[in-house]
């Protein structure tokens, strides 16, 4: 394999980066570091949205997985995990480092995402709507049990040694429960390189996480893009959810909400808990029908080692994210149930870009109804059904069936859990020196391209736009140009 021999061609002559994946795309964090003979993969998460990503989840990785000595995790979500089961059934049998509620969540996300991809699998073969004669799933509930035997729990915040060439420092991104950016020392022939990976990095100013933190130094800095092209509304997401809430209320109708199990339900729940002690909003019933929603709320509210400030003031005089009409749907058969609701009530349920999971039969049951509202709470990854329903689709295909939509589509970009444009530069402001590269990873190209420019004009900073399988000398000036 060519880039295979690239890669041992140079291990011995300096540092590499490799972007293997989140490079010209929102999905599949996959970053490679070599240094002194030895390899490091951070983050390992699968691609979403479009079809031409999506199969890069079913081919081989482009080095040997069991060529890799560590893999190291910025936080749970499946487009830094979800890749994790394959990784290790192609061959990867070595550490994985990450911290406790890390490590915890991606449990729970790989073994849902497992059962899920069965499920749809075994839709798919039942209903003949996969062009395959016996679709298979690409990693099933049971392949996860050998990737959690490999976890090995790291500090949340500080440092940590891997080995004489690997030395880390997390900082608290503020993204999701655990979520972190990487500050890693490559330590080669006596002279150390730093590398900071940014992670996912968070909003300031939300009412259940701490504010993102920007680690002090980087010789390269690889940053997160989702949203570099735009700015989160100002309005505020309480007054906006007041509106569609008793909007739906007035005409009959049902919200249904598809949000991430991990961060958006539990800010949801946190809003919508708020409204409803300000007297705001009727008490409707309120289904989370998730289990791995549920089970993450509980994981929410034992780690107070994340908690902001005012949420911490809050719990002191009970739960803040409890509802009075809060229904939890763990069993298929409640889920079910609520098809049967015909009066107002909300629906939160996963996965949060209606690419999968229990949400699909709440939108083939309400998204004809032109009296509900679709709720888009945050970034909808191009090619997934949330992105063609916030483009106008005027009916989207779920379960091999066209369905129409009728029903309001509404988006809330305050709910997001990125950070804005805005909040991307005052993060980067936060470095005492301009690195010496920064690529930029995790975005569509146009949000990419846009920070890009941004940066290079206000901060004056060499910013480069990360490519798909690009390869990056690292203990030397940089030789590529701008993208």
């Amino acid at each position: 394999m060519p880039l295979e021999r690239l890669f041992i061609y140079n291990i011995a002559l300096m540092a590499n980066l490799t972007f293997l994946g989140a490079a010209g795309s929102v999905t599949g964090s996959k970053f490679l570091i070599e240094a002194e003979g030895k390899r490091l993969l951070v983050d390992c998460g699968l691609f979403q949205g479009l079809k031409e990503l999506r199969q890069r989840n079913w081919n081989p990785l482009q080095i040997d997985p069991a060529s890799i000595d560590w893999a190291i995790l910025t936080h749970a979500h499946l487009d830094h995990t979800g890749w994790l089961p394959r990784f290790v059934k192609q061959g990867f049998r070595n550490t994985i480092f990450a911290n406790n509620s890390t490590i915890v969540m991606s449990e729970i996300l790989l073994r849902d995402s497992g059962r899920l991809q069965e499920e749809d699998a075994e839709h798919a073969a039942q209903h003949s709507y996969s062009k395959h004669s016996q679709p298979l799933p690409l990693y099933t509930e049971a392949d996860v049990a050998p990737v959690t035997k490999l976890f090995q729990e790291i500090p949340r915040i500080g440092a940590f040694t891997i080995s004489p060439q690997f030395t880390f420092r997390a900082y608290d991104a503020g993204h999701i429960l655990g979520s972190t950016s990487l500050e890693l020392t490559i330590t080669e022939n006596g002279k150390t390189i730093v590398v900071v990976f940014s992670g996912d990095i968070g909003r300031y100013g939300q009412p259940i996480l701490n504010d993102p933190v920007t680690p002090p130094h980087a010789d390269y800095l690889l940053c997160e893009s989702t949203y570099g092209d735009r700015v989160h509304p100002k309005e505020s997401p309480v007054d906006a959810l007041a509106e569609i809430v008793n909007r739906a209320v007035r005409r009959g109708g049902v919200i249904v909400i598809p949000a991430f199990a991990v961060g958006r339900t539990q800010i949801l729940m946190y809003v919508l808990h708020l409204l409803e002690i300000q007297k705001r909003i009727p008490h409707l019933p309120v289904f989370i029908d998730s289990p791995m929603a549920i089970a993450m709320t509980d994981l929410y509210l034992k780690h107070r080692e994340d908690h902001s400030a005012l949420f911490r003031s809050e719990e002191r005089v009970g739960d803040p994210l409890n509802m009075r009409q809060v229904h939890l749907a763990r069993a298929p058969a409640e889920s079910k149930a609520i098809n049967h609701v015909k009066t107002p009530c909300i629906i939160i349920s996963a996965s949060g870009m209606a690419a999968g999971g229990r949400v699909l039969h709440h939108l083939a049951q309400r998204l004809p109804d032109p009296r509900n509202i679709v709720l888009l709470p945050g970034f909808q990854a191009e090619g997934t059904r949330g992105r063609a329903l916030l483009e106008g689709a005027n009916r989207v295909r779920i379960h091999g069936a066209d369905i129409p939509v009728r029903a309001e589509i509404v988006q809330m970009q305050q709910f997001s859990a990125h950070a804005g444009q805005d909040e991307i530069l005052r993060w980067l402001r936060g470095f005492q020196a301009p690195p010496r590269g920064t690529f930029l990873i995790h975005g569509e190209q146009v949000a990419s391209v846009a920070l890009k420019a941004l940066i290079e004009t206000q901060l004056k900073w060499r910013v480069s736009v990360a490519q798909y399988l690009e390869i990056q000398e690292l203990n030397a000036e940089l030789s590529a140009g701008t993208n």
